[in-house]
């Protein structure tokens, strides 16, 4: 047993309140922000139901996101901000970015809870399919409008500028492809899927990805609701959606 498996044998939900509550002084005091006020607070209480549902390989698979997906924002933000195409508040994360992001990966990790054990591989795999799409979806757009040399808009492939909703380039989707990839084999590396599962996250962080696109080109400008954090939400639960039906087909799980 590892020494955190003996941590979280203790009291799973204890631990993650004291861990949780450390992070956040952490997180308050440090100068760069990464979360705003109440970003950081929502932030602790996502932390807190993670570890105490799916334990702290799947707390470590978000952190990583967390990390990399913050890292991401600030990929050329100079550039980014003089177009202004960057994230607000330099990329640090409110309350709407921190469910936008992790709605979906809190839903499996809490139905891991009501569910029938027999279903338990299947809830993990989305909620590592869900943090792996968004992973996917934050590089390819953050690389993108840094980087991306041509932007397409994915409907018609018609030259658009960067940052234009729906918009993709070849090296965003490619970096999007990478980032899904090494979050997913990082949860392969934690014990949280196999290796096959970690094939079916990135295909599904790509498919969850372009439909994403192809719903910034579409129907986000025509519906007021449909906000960044609304998009974030269905193009993670399509993510999560997608590697359960297609490890049902490979595989034969139900």
């Amino acid at each position: 047993m590892s020494s955190l498996d003996h941590m979280n044998s203790l009291n799973p939900w204890l631990v993650a309140i004291l861990l949780n509550t450390a992070l956040g002084v952490v997180g308050w005091l440090i100068p760069k922000k990464l979360l705003t006020p109440a970003g950081l607070v929502h932030a602790w209480a996502l932390g807190i139901l993670l570890w105490g549902t799916v334990g702290w390989r799947g707390y470590l698979v978000v952190m990583l996101f967390f990390l990399v997906g913050s890292t991401a924002t600030r990929i050329g933000i100079k550039e980014k901000e003089a177009q202004g195409i960057a994230e607000k508040r330099a990329g640090a994360r409110g309350p709407e970015n921190v469910w936008g992001s992790a709605f979906t990966g809190a839903l499996c990790a809490l139905a891991t809870l009501v569910m029938p054990a027999s279903y338990r591989e299947l809830l993990i795999l989305g909620f590592v399919a869900s943090f792996s799409t968004k992973m996917s979806d934050t590089c390819a757009s953050e690389v993108g409008k840094a980087y991306g040399k041509r932007t397409f808009l994915i409907t018609t492939l018609q030259p658009v500028p960067r940052g234009t909703e729906g918009a993709v380039s070849l090296e965003g989707t490619l970096a999007g492809i990478l980032a899904s990839a090494a979050l997913s084999l990082f949860a392969w590396a934690v014990g949280l899927v196999d290796l096959p599962g970690v094939s079916f996250c990135v295909l599904a962080a790509l498919i969850a990805t372009n439909v994403e696109s192809v719903i910034g080109a579409t129907l986000q400008s025509q519906f007021g609701w449909l906000t960044n954090e609304v998009v974030n939400i269905l193009n993670t639960l399509i993510g999560a959606i997608a590697a359960v039906l297609i490890a049902i087909l490979v595989k034969g799980l139900v």
